[in-house]
C-alpha cells in the first residue's frame, strides 16, 4: 500500500513509501481513498509552522474521500461498497468538543488520508452527498464544515436576510459563500485580486472588495451596508484582519474566528468588542454529526463544490507548494 510520509518538518520530508494494507479493527472500517483536498494547515504542518507540532512520521492531509472496502466484525452501519468522507476529528462524534476529540484530528495528531487506504474508526466517517465525485466530496470535511459550523451551528444561526462577510477566496470563504447563498443571505466578499472577485460574483456574491485598492475595506463595507455592518464576519485571515473584521461588524454580530494565515498572535481589541456587542467564536472545523447535517443539506440542494484544480497522487508535493502561493480560487484536490 502506498502512502505519503512526512517524516519531519519541509516539504523536502515528504515521502512516497510502502506500509502494509490496512486491517480493521473490530469496530473500525478501511476507506479506499479515492481524492483527498489540501487546507492551508497542511502547508503549515508540512513547513513545520503550525500552532502544534506533528509527530514524525505522520500521513499528512485530513479531507479523503473514497468507498469502504472492509469493516471491523462490530460494525453494522456500514458495508463494504459504501462512499464516505472523512471526518476531520474522527473522535469527535457529537456534542461538545473534549481533549480526546481534539487528539483525534488527521493529518497532524494521528495519520491523515493522503494513502491508498486508511483505518478509520466507525464512528468516523460520514456518507458522501450524493450528488458529488470524490473529488468534490473530499473538499467537504474541513473547509465546508468550518463554514456550516459557524453560521449553523451555535445559539444564532445565520438567518434569511442577514449579511455574511467573507474574507478572500479559499476554501472556507467560498464555501462560506456558497452556504450564505443556501440560507438566504446576503454575501459580501473581499480579495486582492479582480478576476477572483469577478467569480465570487458569478457563484452569486452580492457585494465584494478590492482591499488593495481600498485597504480600509471596513469602511467599504459598512458603506455597502448601510452603515449598518454585517451580521457574520467569517474571519480567516488572523491578526492582520480582526480590527478591520470588527469594524465591519453590526451591533450584536459575530466575527466566527477561524484562520491565521497571517498569524495568530494578536491582542484581542476588547474596547471594540463591547463596544459593539460582538460576540466571537472560536470555529475549529466541526464534529461528526455536523458533517452529516451538512451533507444531507448539500444533497437536498445539489451544491456542488469548486474544485481549481486536481493533481495526480505522484503531485503531492506540487500540489501542496501550489497551496502556499494562495493564487487558487476554491480547493485544490489530489485525486487517485
Amino acid at each position: 500500500m502506498r502512502v505519503w510520509e512526512l517524516t519531519g518538518a519541509g516539504l523536502d520530508h515528504l515521502k512516497l513509501a510502502e506500509r502494509p494494507e490496512a486491517e480493521p479493527g473490530e469496530g473500525d472500517v478501511v476507506v479506499r481513498v479515492r481524492a483527498a483536498s489540501l487546507n492551508y494547515r497542511d502547508w503549515m504542518i508540512a513547513s513545520g509552522t503550525y500552532r502544534t507540532a506533528a509527530r514524525y512520521p505522520i500521513v499528512p492531509l485530513s479531507d479523503g474521500a473514497g468507498e469502504i472496502v472492509a469493516v471491523g466484525r462490530k460494525v453494522t452501519r456500514w458495508r463494504p461498497g459504501d462512499r464516505v468522507v472523512t471526518s476531520f476529528f474522527s473522535d469527535w462524534v457529537d456534542g461538545a468538543q473534549t481533549p480526546a476529540g481534539a487528539a483525534s484530528a488527521l493529518g497532524g495528531a494521528v495519520d491523515g488520508v493522503l494513502a491508498e487506504r486508511v483505518v478509520l474508526p466507525a464512528h468516523g466517517v460520514a456518507r458522501t452527498p450524493e450528488p458529488l465525485s470524490d473529488i468534490e466530496a473530499a473538499t467537504l470535511p474541513c473547509a465546508a464544515l468550518t463554514a456550516w459550523h459557524a453560521l449553523f451551528e451555535g445559539s444564532a444561526p445565520l438567518r434569511p436576510g442577514q449579511t455574511v462577510l467573507l474574507q478572500g477566496t479559499g476554501g472556507v470563504s467560498v464555501f462560506g459563500l456558497q452556504l450564505a447563498k443556501l440560507g438566504g443571505a446576503r454575501a459580501i466578499v473581499t480579495s486582492s485580486s479582480d478576476a477572483k472577485l469577478a467569480r465570487a460574483r458569478e457563484l452569486g456574491a452580492d457585494a465584494t472588495v478590492n482591499y488593495v485598492a481600498e485597504p480600509e475595506w471596513d469602511r467599504r463595507v459598512r458603506e455597502l451596508t448601510a452603515g449598518e455592518g454585517v451580521d457574520h464576519v467569517l474571519e480567516v485571515g488572523g491578526k492582520d484582519t480582526l480590527s478591520r473584521a470588527l469594524a465591519s461588524l453590526r451591533y450584536g454580530g459575530q466575527v466566527h474566528l477561524i484562520g491565521g494565515v497571517s498569524g495568530f498572535a494578536t491582542e484581542l481589541p476588547l474596547g471594540p468588542m463591547a463596544a459593539a456587542g460582538a460576540r466571537v467564536r472560536r470555529i475549529y472545523v466541526g464534529s461528526v454529526a455536523m458533517l452529516e447535517a451538512m451533507n444531507r443539506a448539500l444533497s437536498l440542494h445539489r451544491t456542488k463544490p469548486v474544485v481549481d484544480r486536481t493533481f495526480g497522487f505522484d503531485e503531492a508535493r506540487a500540489a501542496i507548494e501550489q497551496l502556499k502561493t494562495g493564487q487558487h480560487f476554491g480547493k485544490l484536490v489530489i485525486a487517485f
